[in-house]
């Protein structure tokens, strides 16, 4: 994957690294809980975006540390609040600001060059270096309801003077910054609504945007995004991008997910990316998570993932809450799903891809 060659190239490469794979591939799982585990202080507007200024050591341990556990995709997902507009808040440079965006990517691609050279000394040593799997870094890209803060990534509510064109100029000079950085994947996370996901499309083509994208959403409901748009009709903006080479859910109810693979299924054809939280609900007022009702202890949430594999997710994480003993728990659960159903019991990785 990278810059270059025809859209149609860019569309599909998602969909050969998927096959190449072997049809599914894993997702590495929550930042902000291992960031908080290992020492970090994320009372901040920035949340777990303040780390890339004061402990990006922390931010390369963690990644590293996740493609120990067969990651075939990591993510620079400081989506919450890596924003321009979040960092020149806190009275950063716009200079600044986008540096810290192109720095959230080269922490990813450094994590993978350590994780690949299998260094045996030192804080990120692993004993288990496997050069035939590819991991992939995806820079992440959330909503501008996680910019807010205020909850509206869960609701897709951003009133009535917020419209596509308001989300295409916040959304415009963030998405430039981390596709010059040179992620392999761009990925737009805790979608709401579909007028984000319509956004999203349309910067894609206006800024010929030749890296491949995927597209997730958020649903509280199980057939509908966060916001009460249909699920399918959301997953038809992200059929009709050429430049969309994924869709699927994150940042959802465990127990919710299933149903909606299903429902991605029926419009689309190409991969379905599904990385759930813990299955605790976000209150935005004091922004803390709390138990919810029908919520997934991380053994219930690993016992899920057999099931969408066979209802035909083919990349699988975590999202908040969730730790990289859940990572780590996915891996043999989809090791396991795919010898029950025939595969090959020789094979002992699969790919990663890394999103910041």
């Amino acid at each position: 994957m990278g810059r270059g060659g025809d859209v149609d190239d860019e569309a599909g490469a998602l969909r050969r690294f998927v096959r190449e794979a072997g049809g599914c591939a894993v997702v590495d799982g929550g930042l902000a809980t291992e960031l908080e585990a290992h020492g970090a202080d994320l009372h901040d507007e920035l949340w777990s975006a303040s780390c890339l200024a004061s402990a990006p050591h922390l931010i390369r341990k963690y990644m590293a540390s996740n493609l120990g556990y067969n990651l075939g995709v990591v993510r620079s997902h400081f989506r919450m609040q890596a924003t321009i507009q979040g960092f020149q808040a806190r009275g950063l440079s716009r200079e600044r600001s986008e540096a810290l965006l192109r720095r959230s990517v080269h922490i990813a691609q450094e994590a993978r060059a350590i994780f690949a050279e299998g260094w045996s000394k030192g804080p990120y040593a692993n004993h288990r270096p496997s050069p035939r799997r590819p991991v992939l870094v995806a820079a992440s890209i959330g909503s501008y309801g996680a910019y807010l803060a205020d909850g509206s990534e869960y609701t897709g509510d951003y009133g009535i003077s917020v419209t596509k064109e308001t989300l295409k100029s916040f959304h415009r000079r963030r998405l430039q910054v981390l596709a010059d950085a040179g992620p392999d994947l761009i990925a737009f996370e805790t979608i709401p609504n579909k007028l984000e996901a319509q956004a999203y499309a349309e910067l894609l083509e206006e800024n010929d945007v030749r890296i491949p994208a995927w597209f997730s959403f958020t649903s509280k409901g199980g057939h509908s995004a966060a916001s009460s748009d249909p699920i399918t009709e959301c997953t038809a903006v992200a059929d009709a991008c050429a430049r969309v080479g994924a869709v699927g859910v994150n940042c959802t109810a465990p127990r919710l997910v299933n149903g909606l693979i299903l429902y991605i299924r029926k419009v689309t054809s190409k991969p379905v990316v599904v990385y759930p939280n813990s299955g605790e609900t976000y209150v935005a007022e004091t922004k803390e998570w709390v138990e919810s009702e029908g919520g997934a202890s991380e053994t219930d949430f690993v016992s899920c993932v057999g099931k969408w594999r066979q209802a035909g997710a083919a990349l699988v994480g975590g999202c908040c809450r969730t730790s990289l003993a859940t990572v780590r728990a996915i891996s043999w659960a989809l090791r396991e799903s795919d010898y029950a159903v025939g595969g090959d019991e020789d094979r002992d990785d699969f790919p990663a891809v890394a999103v910041l």
